[in-house]
């Protein structure tokens, strides 16, 4: 009878001691190494360099109704993909927090970056769309201080479009930094999870 009763206890025990190496070896795991962090940082510091270059060189100048909501739609459209395609990405990577902080940073830029265009081009296809004629500076400095939800009230949209675009930023700002937040969160629990790494409970 004691024989019995010992059995499953040793069973029990002899899975615990066969866990422990595995946990201990995550433990052990080591973190991204500096070089990586380093490559990480210089992929967003190039990123956001290069968003802002094409932004300052393509040819938004030209006239057309059509254009500033076919650059809306296509922009988001693209922001979109990115975002999702980062997201695969984070669920793969060895490095999943890393990657997360990547992620975030490429799609901010490039929402960012997408809505300057848009100003821009509405106030060329419409003149008087704000308060003031808009450079190229003008409009992304009017796209941040929306984001930042600073609004110094210098430039200010005055047309119905301009005023439309300026909600949807506000909208999609709100919307990026709390939905898309919680769902890199999720992808990041993923890869860990994939690699046999649960993250430390909240």
């Amino acid at each position: 009878m004691d024989d019995q009763a010992a059995a499953p206890k040793d069973h029990v025990a002899a899975r615990t001691e066969s866990t422990r190496p595995e946990q201990a070896a995550d433990r052990r795991r080591p973190g991204p190494k500096r070089w990586e962090t380093v490559v990480a940082v210089a992929r967003i510091v190039f990123l956001a360099a290069g968003l802002v270059t094409a932004y300052y060189l393509l040819p938004l100048d030209r006239r057309g109704t059509g254009r500033t909501t076919a650059l809306l739609v296509i922009g988001l459209l693209a922001v979109t993909l990115v975002f999702l395609w980062e997201v695969r990405a984070i669920m793969r990577s060895p490095w999943p927090r890393l990657k997360a902080v990547e992620a975030l940073a490429a799609t901010l830029a490039s929402y960012l970056v997408l809505f300057a265009g848009v100003y821009y081009v509405l106030e060329h296809s419409s003149p008087g769309s704000f308060s003031e004629p808009l450079t190229r500076t003008d409009a992304l400095y009017f796209t941040l201080t929306t984001f930042a939800t600073v609004g110094f009230g210098d430039i200010v949209a005055q047309s119905q479009t301009g005023r439309v675009v300026t909600m949807i930023q506000m909208i999609g700002g709100l919307m990026l930094v709390g939905a898309a937040a919680r769902v890199l969160a999720g992808a990041v629990r993923a890869g860990l999870r994939r690699q046999g790494r649960e993250p430390p409970p909240d």
